[in-house]
């Protein structure tokens, strides 16, 4: 049930600039890549921040056109310092991370803080492609069989476009919370539908005895 790492999904060929490229030369990279960002590093491979296409508009925006414009380097207007992920981290744990802080890419860097690639939104998202049947598999195989200790055909498992229905009796109530969480865990689950059943509930109060002779 592990989910995929950033280091999975990554792009690996990194279009990067260096804090002297020159303001045009950036430009010119990211139209000919069309991308709309990329990091900035030093001589070692150090992610030193990320330039995106919209800091190139604001630097361009904020001149008032009544002197000559100095020299603009990739240093001067990226942003700094960059937010990174490692290879380890969960797809989950990155897309949190970008929607937290707000920005479009992460840089990824190994143990020495080096480049080593980079996640994009669209990255992230293309755990979502996995098909229907690979997921009802997972589903059965690694949480109901082996997770929950269950008959494969305890629970009957459908999947359609990412959603995942769930029927059938599960042994003890508390083992329907935990299914459904897991499943929800899953890479490329979008949605769970929950019309599981118990035989015991495990979960319900336990009731005192009855004192005799009390009022």
């Amino acid at each position: 049930m592990t989910a995929h790492t950033v280091g999975e999904v990554m792009t690996r060929d990194v279009v990067q600039a260096r804090r002297t490229t020159p303001f045009k030369e950036v430009v010119r990279l990211l139209d000919h890549h069309r991308i709309s960002g990329l990091p900035v590093v030093d001589a070692d491979d150090k992610v030193l921040g990320v330039l995106s296409g919209s800091d190139l508009v604001r630097c361009q925006a904020h001149r008032d056109g009544t002197a000559p414009p100095p020299a603009v380097t990739a240093g001067d207007v990226m942003s700094s310092p960059a937010i990174t992920v490692h290879p380890e981290q969960t797809v989950p744990d990155a897309a949190r991370l970008m929607e937290r802080r707000g920005v479009e890419r992460l840089p990824v860097v190994d143990e020495a803080d080096r480049l080593i690639g980079i996640a994009t939104r669209r990255d992230l998202l293309r755990v979502f492609l996995r098909a229907d049947d690979d997921i009802r598999r997972q589903v059965t195989e690694e949480i109901i069989v082996a997770a929950l200790e269950l008959p494969p055909d305890a629970v009957r498992v459908s999947v359609r476009d990412g959603v995942v229905t769930l029927d059938g009796r599960v042994e003890v109530r508390s083992q329907v919370p935990e299914l459904v969480h897991s499943v929800w865990r899953l890479d490329g689950v979008v949605g769970v539908v929950n019309g599981l059943g118990f035989r015991i509930d495990d979960c319900a109060a336990a009731i005192p005895p009855h004192r005799i002779g009390s009022s």
